[in-house]
């Protein structure tokens, strides 16, 4: 008998001076009175920041207890590694974040601790009118330039923009220079890694009064500056009706299903990262999780043999896996 199951996990909440309240209000997040809730980490495995399990016999358990004592188990044909090798987590930008560009896997290795590269994709949930984002860089600028419009206040003249709907999906290489606009709520699946290099922050102060840090130089030498303008991606029909491929990536593949009868899932041997968007769903054969609504998100080990999703209605959640 199997001893893994789907696994759902407590959420790991980070505030930050440009987050607000719509991680409960949108997403149903338990938080605090504050209005600065930035992030909701939903499964990772990153030195001490681990989801840890709220569901059945294995509740209390880390990610890295569960990819040390059962990696085959949990990742299937992608076993071994050294950590769970993806993160899923929900953003909100009640201002606009910083400027940032995030190394490669060569880069990140470097570093002291070690760290993968950060490659990433994220899916507009909610955008407020002229919500923008910012996501490689115009046409032509190289890194002088760039370099001088930071020093100068002014980097945002060098940024590709647009302003997005719900359900775009833009995808950020590492390497991809970008920032979420004020008024916008995304879910973002990406490397699971932490390291970032701000190299703009609006010419604003920290909670402290003063600038937050930035890493210009170390962003500088990250850029990949043959990338250019990023923009929404247009979703490719897969082989399976109502499922539409948004990201085919050499880190992860990143799929939307879009569903009101019955569908199986899992039992191909590699593990799978389901959040739902819109909608209700229940696991056939585990009356313990759900129903799963949205901001909910589920993870489904790769010995698991096919499993039936059940919707209450039209549903749409998103499917991440490794390639």
């Amino acid at each position: 008998m199997n001893r893994l199951y789907p696994l759902c996990f407590r959420p790991i909440l980070r505030q930050y001076l440009w987050g607000g309240r719509r991680l409960k209000t949108l997403l149903g997040k338990e938080i605090g009175p504050e209005s600065d809730y930035a992030e909701s980490w939903e499964v990772c495995d990153h030195g001490s920041d681990q989801s840890i399990v709220e569901n059945g016999p294995l509740r209390g358990t880390t990610l890295a207890q569960l990819v040390a004592r059962w990696g085959d188990e949990l990742l299937g044909r992608h076993h071994p590694q050294p950590r769970f090798p993806l993160l899923l987590k929900f953003l909100d930008a009640a201002r606009t974040h910083s400027v940032q560009v995030h190394p490669e896997d060569a880069r990140a290795a470097r570093l002291d601790p070690p760290d993968l590269g950060k490659s990433e994709a994220w899916i507009v949930l909610a955008a407020d009118r002229g919500a923008t984002i910012y996501a490689g860089l115009r046409p032509g600028v190289d890194r002088r330039q760039l370099a001088a419009s930071i020093q100068q206040g002014t980097c945002q003249d060098c940024l590709h923009q647009f302003q997005p709907e719900p359900g775009d999906c833009v995808y950020l290489p590492a390497g991809t220079v970008h920032a979420l606009g004020e008024g916008l709520v995304v879910a973002e699946i990406q490397q699971a890694s932490d390291t970032t290099y701000r190299l703009f922050d609006w010419n604003r102060v920290g909670p402290d009064g003063n600038p937050r840090q930035l890493h210009i130089e170390q962003g500088l030498e990250a850029i990949d500056y043959d990338r250019g303008p990023v923009d929404p991606r247009t979703p490719q029909p897969t082989c399976r009706e109502g499922v539409a491929r948004l990201v085919q990536g050499d880190k992860f593949i990143l799929d939307r299903w879009r569903f009101d009868t019955a569908e199986t899932i899992a039992g191909d041997r590699q593990c799978h990262i389901l959040c739902v968007l819109e909608g209700t769903l229940r696991f056939g054969g585990h009356p313990d999780i759900g129903p799963l609504v949205p901001g909910r998100t589920v993870l489904l080990p790769a010995c698991l043999d096919p499993i039936e999703m059940i919707p209450d209605g039209a549903t749409v959640l998103l499917d991440a896996y490794l390639p």
